[in-house]
This record gives C-alpha cells, structure tokens and sequence, in this order.
C-alpha cells in the first residue's frame, strides 16, 4: 500500500452486532418460528403443570418445524446446489426459527429454575414474545424513516398482529 493509499475503515461494533442480530431476529423464518414457539406455548399452558412442561412442548414443536422447513428449502434447493450445499444454506436460512424462540425459551428456563408455576411462565413467556415482536415492529418502522409516534404505533400493531395470529393457532390447535 502506498502513503497516499489507505486501508479501508473498519465497520464500527455495532454495525457488526446489528448485522447479525437481523440475520438471526428480523427474518421471516424468525417470525414464523417466534409465533409458532409462543403458540406451541398457549397451546401447552391447558395441560401443563411447570415452566418445564412449556418449554419441553413448545422447545420440540420449534425444532420440528425447523427439521421441516431445512426439509423443504433443501428440496427445492438440491436441483440447483449439492445436496451438502443445499442443506448447509436451508440449515442458515431457516436458524431464525430457532434463534427467534430463544428469548422466551430462557425465560421459561428461569422460570423453571425458580419453580414458578406453569400460568406464571406462561404469562411471562408471552410478555417476552410481545415484547419481542414490539421491538421488531418498532425497528421496521424506524429503518422506513418513521417519526416517533409512528414507531410506537407500529411496534403496538406488530405485537398485536402477533399475538392475534398466535391466539388463532391456538384455536385451531
């Protein structure tokens, strides 16, 4: 490199931090899976008797439908890819699913390590999953360039749209 050459700028930390936080958290496979889990975790909360029995319910169901769409995008990936490239990159696409679960499967964690009772988890682990989907709807709003007010309605709406769509999956379920 010469004097009048010079290296290119490091990214700042957080920029880093925000890039992979959105590939793992604001991904439609993330989405999905976030509604899935905390829907697998209403459904649970009729029979179950502690945070374990939530999160045992609901921690299968997630990892089911994540063997499930690596399934599916490997598929219809393979005519394209190797079978190893195809299934490495539907693994990568569909790791939201699981990452956007976490949240809410630690809470029942601590739930449970705190013997809290099943309605107890429960609801802590719903508040978590809205306030989950809130974060992501403000965040959408914020990257449009939307004023303040605009962003709290918008994360009031995300969450809401969430949760609705998680009570249908219940009562269908």
């Amino acid at each position: 490199m010469t004097a009048h050459e010079s290296a290119p700028a490091a990214e700042p930390a957080h920029g880093t931090v925000r890039r992979w936080l959105d590939a793992r958290f604001r991904t439609a496979p993330a989405i999905y899976g976030l509604i899935v889990f905390a829907a697998f975790i209403s459904i649970g909360s009729d029979y179950a008797s502690s945070a374990w029995d939530l999160l045992e319910t609901a921690g299968w169901t997630i990892v089911v439908f994540y063997i499930a769409h690596v399934f599916a995008h490997t598929l219809t990936d393979h005519g394209e890819r190797t079978l190893r490239t195809a299934t490495w990159q539907s693994m990568r696409h569909a790791s939201g699913m699981l990452y956007a679960a976490l949240p809410a499967a630690i809470i029942l964690v601590l739930c449970g390590l705190e013997d809290l009772s099943a309605s107890a988890s429960y609801g802590w682990a719903m508040w978590t999953t809205t306030i989950e989907l809130a974060i992501l709807g403000y965040l959408a709003y914020w990257r449009r360039g939307a004023r303040v007010f605009a962003r709290i309605v918008g994360a009031l709406g995300t969450a809401a749209l969430g949760l609705a769509i998680v009570v249908l999956e219940y009562a269908i379920h």
